[in-house]
């Protein structure tokens, strides 16, 4: 068998057992040690579970459900992503936490340790200086900035990225994938270890701020903002917009985000959605009182990326595989603004696979409407 890094394998079979079975067709290599994988929501998850369990029995499996996903091939709905990696190559460890509610530093500490003993247990290369972390958190349980915080405090400087899982369906129906089985309040922690070069990073699209909006009520624990300068929260958005009420709408909302300004930088809080019976916004993101929301105008989405990934390849040289959790509110940009093309190209071009997420993980934040990933070196096979 020819000698491989890692193989990405996609399949837009509604089936759930005969996706999976060409996932498993595609990725049948003797060097393949560990799997990753993003799914559409659609699919039957129980029958997936199985089906995956089954076929790849004797391999590591984790993964989560996507609002999208993301191949070489282009931007994709309801269909499979999965990444198979070489154990010549990588030393990968992963660990299920079946409700992220009350994980703290020390729980963090403790699967640190362990994710660490099992990848240094296979002797690829030194922990220290060829590792990251990988975070796949359902997208729905309003308990990712504690849990990034706790895992990021735990992990004394390993780069980390990842995404929260995602749903097709009326923002429902997130989850994680570890094993066996498919999970919701849960959390799957990855650790990577690499001969391969790597850089962690994120990439946005801000271009500048613009007006300011402090909200004046708010439920911190469901991310929901009743107020924005004393005034309903939807009302006085749609005001800023130009826009009436019944006219906010995902699409609006990617196209128009609100943000925080932390050391410096701005990072997007984007709203999930509209109560119409109270004119209150949910947010994806952390929001508590007194938070100045900033509204942002957007530079070219495309061009932000395009610049970024080329940066990293004159560094790294050509890439085996850009790792990506994308943000759902990104895609909708690009679809309304017909760059699904361009985006195709610049997905084969860089080698990235991965999903569309509710939620953006880098370093211990979490963040919205962002391009999170993983740049990893190594060009054409040996």
């Amino acid at each position: 068998m020819t000698k491989i890094k890692t193989i990405t394998a996609l399949s837009s079979l509604s089936d759930a057992r005969l996706a999976s079975e060409e996932i498993h067709r595609q990725l049948n290599h003797d060097d393949i040690g560990f799997i990753l994988f993003y799914c559409s929501s659609a699919y039957s998850l129980p029958t997936l579970a199985l089906s995956m369990q089954a076929l790849f029995d004797n391999i590591k499996v984790a993964g989560c459900t996507t609002a999208g996903e993301i191949s070489c091939a282009g931007d994709q709905q309801h269909s499979i992503v999965a990444i198979g990696f070489s154990t010549n190559y990588f030393s990968i460890s992963a660990e299920l936490i079946e409700s992220m509610a009350g994980f703290d530093l020390l729980d963090a500490q403790k699967t640190i340790n362990r994710l660490s003993e099992q990848c240094s247990s296979k002797a690829l290369t030194p922990i220290k200086n060829n590792t990251f972390l990988l975070t796949l958190l359902d997208g729905l349980s309003f308990e990712e900035e504690h849990f990034l915080a706790s895992l990021n405090s735990a992990a004394a400087g390993i780069p980390h990225s990842g995404g929260s899982a995602g749903g097709d369906d009326n923002l429902s129906n997130t989850h994680v994938y570890y094993n066996g089985q498919f999970y919701q309040q849960a959390a799957v922690v990855i650790m990577v270890s690499t001969l391969c070069p790597f850089e962690v990073f994120n990439c946005h699209h801000i271009k500048r701020a613009t007006e300011k909006l402090v909200v004046t009520k708010v439920d911190a624990h469901s991310r929901t903002v009743y107020e924005l300068n004393a005034e309903p929260a939807a009302l006085e958005y749609a005001r800023l917009l130009n826009l009436e009420v019944k006219d906010l709408g995902p699409t609006v909302f990617s196209l128009n985000p609100l943000a925080v300004k932390v050391g410096g930088e701005y990072y997007i809080r984007s709203i999930q959605k509209v109560n119409e019976t109270d004119l209150s916004l949910t947010f994806y993101c952390a929001v508590d009182i007194g938070i100045v929301l900033t509204a942002v105008e957007m530079d070219d989405i495309l061009h932000s990326l395009s610049a970024k990934l080329m940066e990293l390849s004159e560094r790294y040289g050509k890439p085996e595989l850009v790792l990506a959790c994308d943000c759902v509110l990104r895609r909708l940009e690009i679809e309304h603004k017909n760059l699904n093309t361009q985006i195709q190209a610049l997905n084969s071009e860089y080698k990235i696979a991965g999903f569309n997420s509710y939620g953006e993980h880098i370093n211990g934040i979490h963040l919205n409407q962002t391009f999170t990933g993983v740049y990893i070196a190594g060009g054409a096979n040996e």
